[in-house]
């Protein structure tokens, strides 16, 4: 398990969920990990990096808020200055605790709350790696994680799906921009994803609604994402950039009323 041997990997919004998931299989992997996240308490943090370092892994935390643009640059100089390189960026870290809405229920403050920590954040983060990358001949990979939002309109977090379309025609840009120096962008859009963080506050009726419209027989997990993450990190996916790679099921995968014939026990034509 050396697909990422010797690579050394940022992965924002680490500290648990997708993110979590996605360190561990970098380690995993053979990656040099910086973990990072936000207000994590020092208990957590070391719990983190012993986990990893115990399984045979090699990571550091370091804080980030997307909020804030010296603490970005900060985390990619300190990673730059301990590794002397930087390989791989997972751009994860996004504040989905942000209040969010429909149209004529959003503020201005709401939707630049949200685009300043989803959007300009990744981009940011983004901005400050790329001189990193650029020095090194092998160039790198860069990996947002979007989201099944800005896959359609939907009822609400209409700024929050807004600045996922936006992670999308950003990781394009970057693809287009410095593939010719070596460097990937693509993009993972996660489905319905159960963690331990966030299982006791979604309700079984949500649960049902997307089992139904998933085309296999189980909800998403951390580690589907981070499989997706460790190919696109790895020289395996050297031919792959520029794309938006859904993981999730199927779910975006088919009609909008496949669930409700399927309930009738009958085809959609």
């Amino acid at each position: 398990m050396e697909r990422l041997k010797d690579k050394v990997a940022i992965v924002t919004g680490s500290s648990s969920g997708i993110g979590l998931g996605i360190a561990h299989a970098y380690a995993a992997e053979g990656a040099k990990v910086v973990v990072s996240g936000y207000r994590v308490k020092k208990r957590k943090r070391q719990a983190i990096i012993n986990e990893i370092c115990e399984k045979g892994g090699e990571a550091f935390f370091h804080a980030i808020d997307l909020d804030d643009p010296v603490c970005i640059e900060s985390l990619v100089a300190d990673t730059a200055e301990r590794y002397g390189r930087i390989d791989i960026l997972v751009n994860n870290a996004a504040n989905v605790l942000l209040p969010d809405g429909r149209v004529d229920e959003l503020t201005l403050e709401m939707w630049d709350d949200i685009f300043r920590s989803d959007l300009r954040g990744t981009f940011y983060v983004i901005k400050c790696a790329l001189p990193h990358m650029l020095k090194n001949a092998e160039g790198g990979s860069i990996i947002n994680i979007g989201s099944m939002a800005a896959a359609g309109g939907d009822l609400g977090s209409t700024a929050y799906a807004c600045a996922k379309a936006g992670v999308d025609m950003l990781t394009q840009s970057v693809a287009l921009q410095y593939g010719k120096r070596n460097i990937r962008c693509n993009c993972v859009r996660p489905g319905l994803v159960i963690t331990r963080q966030n299982e006791r506050y979604i309700r079984r009726e949500v649960k049902d609604i997307f089992l139904d419209n998933i085309m296999v027989n189980r909800y998403g997990c951390p580690e589907d994402i981070a499989n997706a993450c460790v190919y696109l990190g790895s020289d395996e996916s050297a031919y792959v950039t520029g794309q938006v790679i859904s993981v999730d099921g199927g779910l975006n995968a088919h009609i909008p009323t496949v669930a409700q014939f399927r309930a009738l026990d009958s085809r959609t034509w």
